[in-house]
């Protein structure tokens, strides 16, 4: 008990000047714990057909690629009934896209395509001219190009073999962007920052360093939500403003977690957690069985006969319980230190933690995945 005392000081006394350093050094910039409102990604969708593909598109059962195929050929003066289609070679599939922020008119973006029928792979087909839509109905691009799929799919024998997902392929740079998407950063002279992670603190922080170099501009309106007011000189270069914004320094707070994996004995906190004063057990029970078996002789010309017998034997063992008491000053790093001194293992570490939340003496959120 002498050298988990000594061991339990020396370990208060590191990770309290690890606290310190830790403080002095997390602060980060506003542009990685906030963003401008307004900047966003949009989401694009649309329907088409791939071509060119080597027997393994969809079959005839699939009637929305006979149907999307004889369209299709109407549009070039040939007209083919959906029923007469025996094409094995055409997949219809959803193209799907994401739209970024200020891009415009001619840029390229990367699109996925992805089958809707029953088609085996999609390797080596040709995408045909696709618009892509958005929620508003109103089509922002146009993809078309070569499907790649990134995996294979072999059989033969009567056994089939299939790496990543053949059914899925992408196209980078396979879509042209034809209309831009109007962003409004600036709305009655402010600019909004949403933070990713509402909370209190952090978006008064905000306020407070934005202030502290820009004056009084800006005010929390609520956990999430920052409004910053534009000075006068600089109303004709917004961008400029809004770097200034984001390299400002700021210290983000946090709501103290712990995040529990049982599968893998992993354990994450956060450097808010804290204990009240609480003792602690740690100890185990083992019980080992196991079987022998003797094989008994007769003497020499005693006309007898081999035995043979089965032995059980039965070990228990109890582990000595290491009894330790944390003061109400000691937080998790602390209890975990600790504990790996004494030689618990991380699944013991999980326990005992649970054991404490439970107990009410753990003042954190503990989250199990």
């Amino acid at each position: 008990m002498r050298r988990l005392a000594v061991i339990m000081t020396v370990l208060l006394c590191s990770l309290a000047i690890m606290s310190t350093t830790i403080a002095a050094s997390s602060f980060t910039r506003i542009k990685d714990v906030a963003k401008v409102q307004g900047i966003r990604s949009n989401q694009l969708v649309g329907y088409g057909l791939v071509t060119g593909l080597n027997g393994t598109g969809d079959s005839t059962k699939t009637l929305q690629t006979m149907q999307s195929l004889s369209s299709m050929l109407k549009t070039f003066g040939v007209t083919v009934s959906a029923a007469q289609m025996q094409a094995k070679n055409v997949a219809a599939v959803m193209v799907t896209a994401q739209l970024p922020p200020f891009v415009k008119s001619g840029d390229t973006i990367d699109i996925t395509v992805s089958s809707m029928g029953d088609a085996k792979s999609l390797q080596g087909g040709m995408l045909l001219q696709t618009p892509l839509r958005a929620a508003n109905g109103q089509v922002y691009a146009v993809g078309q190009g070569a499907v790649s799929t990134g995996g294979f799919s072999a059989s033969g024998g009567g056994s089939s073999q299939a790496k990543n997902f053949p059914t899925v392929g992408t196209t980078p740079n396979g879509a042209i962007v034809e209309r831009d998407v109007a962003t409004q950063l600036v709305t009655n002279g402010a600019i909004t920052l949403s933070l990713h992670q509402p909370d209190f603190t952090t978006a008064n922080r905000i306020s407070e360093a934005i202030d502290s170099r820009f004056g009084s501009i800006s005010i929390a309106r609520d956990p999430g939500t920052v409004i910053v007011n534009v000075p006068g000189q600089y109303e004709g270069n917004i961008v400029s403003f809004v770097a200034s914004l984001e390299e400002l320094s700021v210290n983000p707070d946090n709501v103290a977690k712990i995040v529990i994996n049982e599968r893998t004995g992993t354990i994450v906190m956060g450097a808010n957690v804290s204990i009240d004063e609480v003792a602690v057990a740690q100890g185990g029970l083992s019980i080992t069985i196991a079987k022998e078996q003797t094989v008994s002789q007769p003497p020499p010309f005693s006309n007898g006969s081999t035995v043979v017998t089965n032995n059980t034997t039965v070990d228990v063992k109890e582990d000595k319980a290491n009894i330790m008491v944390l003061p109400a000053t000691a937080n998790v790093g602390d209890v975990v230190n600790a504990l790996n001194a004494i030689g618990a293992t991380p699944r013991d570490i999980i326990s005992i933690l649970q054991a404490i939340k439970a107990a009410g003496a753990l003042h954190a959120d503990l989250q199990i995945i």
